[in-house]
Parts: C-alpha cells; structure tokens; sequence
C-alpha cells in the first residue's frame, strides 16, 4: 500500500513539473558562404540535392529516397525518405513556401523510428556579389506529459549539430560551383 502512495506521488508530480515544462523549441544556426545568394538558394530548393548535403541522410548512404507531391524545387515538393538507421529514420520533408533567393520554409514529418513533426524556414541573405548567409530556423517541441524530458535533453546540441553538418556541406559544395 505505502509503495502505491509512493507511485501515485511521483507520478502526480512527473505530471505536474510537465505542466509547466515547456513545450516547444527553436534551433538557429547561421553560416556565411563564398557564393552568391542565387547559386546557393537554387542548390538548397531542389530536393534531389539533399543526398549531398543534408547530414541525416548521410547516416544511411542507402536509404531510399523519393520524390513527391509538386515538381522538385516548387512548394509542394516532398522528399520522402527511408531508413533502418535511427539517426535518418522514416519520413517527409516538405517545402511548402519560397522567395526567390531569401525563403524557403519547409515541414519535416517524421514517421519512425519517433514519428513527430518540425517546421522551419532557410533564410537567404546576399551579403555582396559573391558572398551569401543561410540562417537556418528548426522549430518543434513535445505535447504534456512527453515534455518533461525537455528538462533533461538539450535539443540544441543534439539538433544543432547536424543542422550546423548540414550546413558545412552546402557550404563545402556551393563553393565548389
């Protein structure tokens, strides 16, 4: 009986301190490229790119990749991927809205093996004739109670990381250009 009182009180108050955890969080990371905004924006907005760049499909040289919904760099446009590995996983990335050489907002869904959703924007800045800037936003977060192990898992270095990988490539193959 006393341990039951004693599960009921850590779970009231595991249920309580999620109350006020946050729930959602933002990831930004920036990169200057020796490139002009154009070439690099027209590299990042097509999906078939993403193999060479983007830092979770390089987890799994393998995964399946698919492309869906509108033609590849118009919104719309989804790369489907899947994979064994944990770190790639399973699911979509989706650009959803552009401008031209300073946007492009995107929505990543994922399936397995954690299916949760994202959101986020590129922002393209054209620093002179040959140099541009990506700032990259990562928005997501996690519902009551699953929150609570925000207090304990730093989203920003486990995210940031491969997001700052991801944009050491596009660096690394737009200078190449």
């Amino acid at each position: 009986m006393i341990l039951l009182k004693i599960f009921v009180i850590l779970i009231a108050f595991v249920c309580l301190t999620a109350a006020f955890t946050r729930k959602k969080y933002t990831i930004k990371r920036e990169i200057t490229i020796n490139t002009p905004v154009e070439k690099v924006y027209d590299y990042v907005r097509f999906h078939k790119n993403q193999k060479e760049f983007n830092q979770w499909l390089s987890y799994d040289p393998n995964a399946k990749i698919e492309i869906k919904g509108n033609v590849d760099g118009q919104a719309g446009s989804i790369l489907y991927f899947e994979s064994n590995n944990k770190k790639s996983g399973t699911g979509e990335w989706e650009n959803t809205h552009f401008i031209e050489n300073k946007q492009i907002d995107f929505k990543i869904r994922f399936i397995a093996p954690y299916p949760f959703t994202a959101d986020g924007s590129l922002f393209f800045k054209s620093l002179s004739q040959s140099q541009s800037s990506i700032l990259w936003e990562y928005h997501s977060g996690m519902n009551w109670p699953l929150n609570i192990t925000l207090l304990f898992m730093d989203m920003d270095k486990i995210i940031g990381a491969d997001i700052q990988s991801t944009l050491d490539k596009i660096k690394l193959n737009t200078e190449k250009i």
